[in-house]
């Protein structure tokens, strides 16, 4: 008995025709085609209600998913390959890799697909490449219209600035919001009249004015900003500089900052001056001569670092237990302590985290010879691993693994050519742009070493383990006296800094570690 698991699924954006293509329509026809099968009994329903059918990145979709994996369905029923999904090449692994992995029998109706009855064949495919050639073609006809829309200078965007809203008559149109706008007229005095953008910042957390994101939050709109740290809900310099720069204050629309679309899904930056800029197309909140007061001050304030100087050793590597923060070093009195870096910006918002560099050294040197004296340990493990070498293996699927992976690499690439743009026009200072680059560097170097060990997947994990740099480090060193920057980067991703004294280590090789330490 086949216990089936119904899949239907419409997008307006990739032309889906609302009538013929409504999810009731779908299921209807499933369900007709399952009462004639005496062999099979519907388990569940899956609809995926305005979802692009170009990548699998939908919620009842992977709920279906996790269902395949837990045995509760094998399987999977839908209208046609394109109700499915757009993308030959992802639609054909699920086919002919995924599925028959898990035992899942696949029947797409109106394409007379059904892996039980006849292997995946030549006109699959095909019909697959015109589901994905169609869904691009939608897809440019809506960037189109998006693109005439904004060189109209009409807002076609899902959240407006702080400051504006949308207008009820016209949703392509902004109005003030009053409330934030004073806030925003406050900011440009503020910062006019001499007052720093770290100092406006803790001005505005002191008296309990939220952020924008908390703001638009506390009036109901589900917003989220993926540039900000996870528990940063305060305002922050970023913040203020952003609202310093923004040229829609002045009553120009701004727009096509990215180009990004359903095949393109990070986006890229585009060059300024390919920015769609209209003039005049909303009420401003700022004054034109307060604006170029604003921008001329920015200018001037801008200092270009040497940033190579007065590097603390644990750059990059501290940070807040609590907020998140990067810790920030002070000198007082020739004596190097650490702090929390919202607490020395912004003060209320977080607690010192005071540690001195003194003792968090002797701390940190303790750990690392406490793994090391766990040395017999890893000549166990390599015994061990070495009786059990195919006992393992690794499960995951090459292609959507590697895929991922990859697309994370080449984030953190532009995230660390943006942090030296940022460095480069005054947006973050000397210690937070080291910062970055160490933290991205860090990511970087791991994701091609994952990339590197994925390609090379017949290793087994206990090889891996004895084969790689950080254990064949470990075997000729039994205790260090001295902590510096290689020590640091040997052994740790980050070191997590709480209130209460604790410290937490997160381990640049978490797992080798822990069964270094457990073996």
């Amino acid at each position: 008995m086949y216990k089936v698991g119904v899949y239907s699924r419409i997008s307006r954006e990739d032309g889906d025709k609302a009538e013929s293509e409504s999810l009731g329509n779908q299921r209807e026809l499933i369900k007709s085609f399952v009462k004639k099968h005496k062999d099979m009994k519907i388990v569940d329903y899956y609809s995926d209600d305005n979802f692009s059918g170009t990548n699998f990145n939908r919620p009842e979709f992977k709920r279906m998913y996790e269902d395949i994996k837990d045995g509760k369905i094998n399987c999977v029923v839908v209208k046609d390959l394109s109700r499915f999904g757009r993308d030959y090449i992802d639609v054909g692994n699920y086919i002919q890799k995924v599925f028959p992995k898990f035992g899942v029998r696949f029947i797409a109706i109106n394409d007379n697909v059904d892996s039980s009855v006849k292997k995946y064949d030549m006109i699959t495919p095909i019909k697959n490449i015109f589901n994905e050639q169609y869904a691009r073609d939608i897809s440019d006809k809506i960037i189109s219209t998006f693109r005439n829309k904004q060189e109209k200078g009409q807002f076609i965007g899902a959240f407006t600035s702080y400051g504006y809203k949308k207008d009820p008559n016209n949703k392509y149109h902004l109005i003030i919001d009053e409330y934030p706008a004073s806030i925003v007229r406050r900011i440009f005095k503020l910062f006019c009249e001499g007052k720093g953008k770290i100092s406006i910042a803790k001005q505005l957390n002191d008296e309990g004015i939220l952020c924008p994101s908390e703001y638009k939050k506390s009036i109901g709109e589900k917003y989220t900003n993926s540039h900000k740290l996870q528990n940063t809900s305060y305002w922050t310099y970023s913040t203020i500089h952003n609202i310093l720069c923004k040229e829609i204050y002045i009553g120009n629309m701004v727009q096509h900052k990215s180009d990004c679309s359903k095949f393109n899904y990070s986006g890229v930056q585009v060059q300024k001056d390919d920015w769609i800029i209209v003039e005049n197309t909303h009420e401003p909140i700022i004054d034109k001569e307060t604006w170029n007061t604003t921008q001329g001050l920015l200018k001037r304030r801008t200092r270009q670092l040497g940033f190579q100087n007065n590097v603390s050793m644990f750059a990059g590597f501290l940070a807040c237990g609590d907020c998140g923060r990067a810790m920030a070093k002070i000198t007082w009195n020739k004596k190097v302590r650490y702090v929390c870096g919202t607490y020395k910006r912004y003060s209320k918002v977080c607690t010192s985290h005071s540690i001195p560099e003194e003792k968090l050294i002797s701390i940190v040197l303790e750990d690392v010879n406490y793994i090391l004296s766990k040395i017999d340990n890893i000549k166990n493990l390599v015994e061990e691993a070495q009786k059990n070498t195919n006992k393992h293996d690794q499960d995951f699927n090459d292609k959507d693994s590697l895929l991922n992976i990859e697309a994370q690499l080449n984030k953190i690439k532009h995230l660390k050519k943006s942090a030296y743009e940022d460095y480069r026009t005054g947006l973050l200072t000397k210690e937070e742009f080291i910062e970055y680059k160490t933290d991205y560097d860090k990511q970087q170097s791991s994701i091609e070493k994952l990339i590197q060990d994925m390609n090379d997947k017949s290793m087994s994990q206990e090889e891996a383990i004895i084969e790689s740099d950080f254990v064949k480090s470990l075997k000729n060193t039994s205790h260090i006296d001295t902590l510096d920057r290689v020590v640091l980067e040997s052994f740790y991703d980050k070191i997590y800094i709480y209130e209460d004294k604790r410290i937490k280590f997160k381990y640049k090789f978490q797992e080798i570690v822990d069964e270094i330490i457990n073996a």
